[in-house]
């Protein structure tokens, strides 16, 4: 492999080519977070004959300019894309790719580029895409995701380089650092300048990526993770492919995919990403892909994977009481995201129910919700329902959670979404849901005022109460046990 380093656009630009004399289909990956970090990645695509182009977006380490996320990516983007294509060693074919914000970076090329052809990829890899400021800062429901924007922005937020882990040295140093109010002034506790932190809460624009995916003209793979907090997204993305192949990966993993694996992730869902992403490619530019949409969903706990639309028919689950009909939602004891002990004792602060241990194995997949008859005392109020499973030998493992904002006078009854599950529960399980007015630091407390809780600086109370006889919760279960299938070929095919 030879590597030189580039000024394209203005932008720090590293250029890796395969050993041979080419010309060879380009890999074009920008990203906020080091082109340097992308060595091995670049060796590994180069060693399977692609040029690799890795740059530092606008503002970020070596790159001149300003920072703005996500507001540079589609000029600057177009712009290399073009250099691409008028270089020597450029058979005039490039794959856009990319995790998280340099996925960002790829989908808006092919969705968003002007319509210059030149412009667009021949085909897209994205990985646990950030699909954009309001797709990242808010649930579908409007919530607002407090701790993965508040770390996101601590560590690269204005600032030319990155900071990794700053929040959590913040949060050490004052672990009450995210009580505070308003959240709006989030940077002067942190000691930094952070003008763009206000800006993000006002961008409301989801879905406007996916809402152009039916456009796209290019084949598509979209990986995620189970445990990743961008799996819906992903979902999304692909199920509104317009392009002439979409291919779905979804392992049980978080937001660092094979890097991060769930506890419920088996022998079997150890993939090497590189091998596949680069099948994929060579697929993608010679035409080799069927057509339509295809993939596969690993299944937790099963350590086998089913193919991607694979989706089980509705159960509902009966539930039993525990307690906490009548609740105390209290901005100041919010029930905590990142703690799963329930309280015994006490003035309850959430209606918590559960289900009868499973009398066989289960399978979940497909999307989980609740229906509920519930009432708030206060202008505003959020519905956090959060569901685990209870191991026959007394463990609590988060399953999926879905908060709803709702106003007065909306009182009565509702659903709220938890998302998808891709689990197989054993016998003995039991599924324990909660009930809450919080989801903290996950996601912002509601003041329960009416106000925007970015901005509010005054917290209230609020009574809530719960028709338990009205909870129903319903999952996807397969009818029969499921057979493997093997994902390269899914993602292959």
């Amino acid at each position: 492999m030879t590597s030189v380093q580039e000024t394209v656009g203005g932008l720090a630009t590293d250029v890796h080519l395969p050993d041979g004399s080419g010309p060879f289909p380009a890999v074009l990956i920008r990203t906020p977070y080091d082109r340097t970090r992308h060595l091995a990645e670049a060796r590994g695509w180069a060693r399977r004959g692609f040029a690799v182009v890795v740059q530092d977006v606008r503002g970020r380490f070596a790159s001149p300019g300003q920072w703005r996320p996500y507001e540079n990516e589609a000029a600057d983007g177009a712009a290399t894309a073009r250099w691409i294509r008028r270089q020597p060693w450029s058979d005039g074919r490039y794959i856009a790719v990319g995790a998280s914000y340099a996925a960002h970076c790829a989908l808006v090329l092919a969705l968003g580029a002007d319509g210059e052809a030149e412009a667009r990829p021949d085909a897209v890899i994205a990985a646990v895409p950030a699909l954009g400021a309001a797709d990242t800062a808010r649930e579908p429901s409007g919530v607002e995701r407090l701790l993965a924007r508040a770390g996101w922005w601590a560590a690269h937020g204005d600032r030319r380089d990155s900071e990794e882990g700053a929040l959590e040295k913040a949060l050490a140093t004052d672990p009450g650092l995210l009580t505070h109010v308003p959240l709006a002034a989030l940077p002067e506790r942190l000691g930094r300048s952070l003008p763009s932190w206000a800006g993000l809460w006002q961008r409301r624009e989801r879905g406007r990526l996916v809402s152009r995916a039916a456009d796209a003209d290019v084949p598509l793979l979209a990986v995620g993770g189970h445990h990743d907090h961008f799996t819906e997204d992903t979902l999304a993305l692909w199920g509104a492919w317009g392009g002439p192949s979409a291919r779905l990966l979804l392992g049980p993993w978080g937001h660092g995919l094979v890097a991060a694996p769930g506890p419920d992730a088996g022998p079997a869902h150890r993939l090497v990403l590189g091998e596949l992403y680069a099948g994929w490619a060579h697929r993608a530019l010679t035409g080799g892909l069927a057509p339509g949409r295809h993939g596969a969903l690993a299944l937790g706990g099963g350590d086998l994977w089913l193919p991607a639309g694979t989706e089980g028919v509705p159960r509902t689950q009966r539930l039993r009481l525990l307690h906490g009909t009548a609740f105390t939602a209290d901005p100041d004891r919010p029930v905590r995201s990142d703690d799963l002990t329930v309280p015994t004792g006490g003035v309850p602060d959430r209606c918590l129910l559960a289900t009868p241990p499973l009398p066989r194995p289960l399978d979940a997949v497909g999307p989980v919700r609740i229906r509920l008859r519930a009432t708030a005392d206060t202008p505003s109020a959020d519905w956090a329902a959060r569901l685990a499973a209870l191991t026959p030998d007394g463990i609590a493992e988060p399953l999926a959670v879905g908060v709803v904002r709702r106003e007065a006078p909306e009182d009565g009854e509702f659903t709220v979404e938890l998302g998808r599950l891709t689990r197989r529960l054993p016998a003995g399980t039991r599924l324990r849901l909660e009930i809450a007015g919080h989801h903290f630091p996950a996601h912002a407390r509601n003041p329960h005022t009416g106000e925007d809780p970015v901005t509010a600086g005054r917290l209230l109370h609020s009574r809530r109460e719960v028709d338990p006889a009205s909870v129903t919760l319903t999952l996807h279960v397969l009818p029969s046990r499921p057979r493997s299938t093997d994902p390269a070929k899914e993602i292959l095919r």
